[in-house]
């Protein structure tokens, strides 16, 4: 069991499994630009954040439930979850944009679950992840496998958390769309523009195009 002072965000875990880097400059540097991308995630959660309550037939639907788990110590909460009258309960994250390649939206909505089987004493079998782009619901079957998955990002990030040091930047073509792009700066925060391999090439007499650029000391962090 973790110390409540311990718990780790729920979008951490997203975060992460979409890029360590981001997670760290997120949660550790506390640094948070906003783009269109995330500018659209904020409205598209305006509705599925508003705290409202409500029935529809046989369910009953609980809008930004606070949910946690001492076991995992995470925290955070349910963008939706219905609770339907044969004791199903069904979490739903919304997401802008589409299904993504990798499993980061499904890790975060399997943890969701993880909470809630914890609070609840309750078996819970499948969600759906709402994109904003095709507008519709996509199941997710909370398996052995993402269960897994999920456990294991978890422990990464207080992993992360405990260490406090920002990974090395790694660029992607992912880094284009990322809001973080100008304080992380992926394509020159790598092994290879290190500050002290800067320094060696300045006092090599190298002319070095991105001189007046920020860069990363060997642990990673941002440095003038």
């Amino acid at each position: 069991m973790y110390a409540e002072a311990d718990y780790v965000m729920l979008s951490a875990l997203q975060h992460y499994q979409y890029c360590p880097r981001q997670c760290a400059l997120i949660h550790i540097e506390q640094i948070w630009a906003e783009n269109l991308h995330t500018a659209e995630g904020r409205i598209l959660h305006e509705r599925a954040d508003s705290r409202e309550k409500g029935a529809k037939g046989c369910v009953r639907t609980v809008r930004t439930l606070p949910i946690r788990s001492a076991r995992l110590g995470l925290s955070g909460q349910a963008d939706v979850v219905e609770f339907h009258e044969d004791g199903k309960v069904f979490p739903v994250e919304y997401k802008r944009g589409r299904p993504k390649a990798n499993r980061c939206d499904e890790v975060q909505l399997c943890a969701q679950a993880l909470c809630l089987e914890e609070m609840l004493g309750v078996a819970i079998m499948e969600g759906a992840l709402f994109y904003g782009r095709n507008k519709r619901r996509h199941a997710v079957f909370f398996d052995g496998q993402l269960r897994h998955l999920a456990e294991e990002t978890v422990s990464q990030v207080h992993e992360l958390f405990r260490t406090g040091v920002t990974p090395k930047a790694e660029y992607a073509k992912k880094c284009d769309q990322c809001s973080l792009m100008s304080a992380c700066l992926p394509k020159s925060c790598t092994d290879a523009r290190s500050v002290r391999k800067y320094l060696a090439g300045m006092l090599r007499g190298i002319d070095e195009k991105d001189a007046q650029h920020p860069v990363c000391d060997d642990s990673g962090r941002l440095s003038e």
